[in-house]
C-alpha cells in the first residue's frame, strides 16, 4: 500500500517553542519535511536558497501567485513570503509527511485548499510560562513583548478552527505527541479507501470461491 504524505500546519503564540519544537521533530524523525517558504526578502548572511527560503525578485514572486503556484502568502514589512505549492506536492507524493510553520490566517487558507491537513495549535502551559519565555529571549523590549501578547490575544480566539492544541511544557513529551498525532492520521478510514476497496473485492471473490 502507498503511504502518501499528509500536510500538518502548525501555529502557536510568538514565544511558544513551536521552532524548538518541529526542529527536535524532524531531528528524531527524518522522514518529515519542514516547508521551506519563499520570499523577497534578501538573503541574510549564512542564509541558501532552497534551505533557508527560496529567494525571489518582487517579480518572480508575483508570477507565482499569478500562476496559483503558492498554497497561501502574505505581505510583511514590505516583503513577500509564501508556500510554494510544487515542494510540498512533490513531497508528500514522496511519502514525506509536510510540516508548515505558519500564523493562522495562512492555517485557515490551507484548510480551504486541503481539507485534510492536520492544524496542530501549540499552547504555552499558563500565561506565566509564555511572557518568561518571551523576556528569557533576552533580545525584545517591553513594548514588543505587549505586543506580541496583544497578538497572541487575538490568535487566541481562532484555536477552534484546529484539529488538536499541543501544550509545550515537557518538550520530549511535546515532540512524541505530536508524531503520534500525525503518524495517526494515515490510518484514518478517508486516507485508505483505495486500499479499503481492494480488501473488499477480494473477500468478494474469496466468498465466491474464486
Amino acid at each position: 500500500m502507498n503511504r502518501k504524505g499528509i500536510l500538518v500546519v502548525v501555529s502557536g503564540f510568538s514565544g511558544v517553542g513551536k521552532g524548538t519544537l518541529m526542529h527536535c521533530l524532524t531531528e528524531r524523525y527524518g522522514y518529515y519535511a519542514l516547508s521551506i517558504s519563499a520570499t523577497t526578502r534578501a538573503p541574510r548572511e549564512g542564509e541558501e536558497d532552497g534551505r533557508e527560503y527560496f529567494f525571489r525578485t518582487k517579480e518572480e514572486f508575483e508570477k507565482l501567485i499569478e500562476e496559483d503556484r503558492l498554497i497561501e502568502y502574505a505581505c510583511y514589512c514590505g516583503n513577500y513570503y509564501g508556500t510554494p505549492r510544487d515542494y510540498v506536492e512533490d513531497q508528500m507524493e514522496q511519502g514525506r509527511d509536510v510540516i508548515l510553520e505558519i500564523e493562522f490566517q495562512g492555517a485557515l487558507k490551507i484548510r480551504e485548499q486541503y481539507p485534510d491537513a492536520l492544524l496542530l495549535f501549540v499552547m504555552p502551559p499558563d500565561t506565566q510560562t509564555l511572557v518568561e519565555r518571551l523576556r528569557g529571549r533576552g533580545t525584545e523590549t517591553d513594548e514588543v513583548i505587549r505586543a506580541r501578547l496583544a497578538q497572541a490575544v487575538e490568535e487566541s480566539g481562532q484555536v477552534e478552527h484546529y484539529d488538536y492544541m499541543i501544550i509545550n511544557d515537557d518538550l520530549d513529551q511535546s515532540v512524541e505527541e505530536v508524531h503520534r498525532l500525525i503518524d495517526s492520521q494515515h490510518n484514518k478510514i478517508n486516507r485508505n479507501l483505495d486500499f479499503v476497496r481492494q480488501i473488499q473485492e477480494e473477500i468478494k471473490a474469496f466468498a465466491k470461491g474464486e
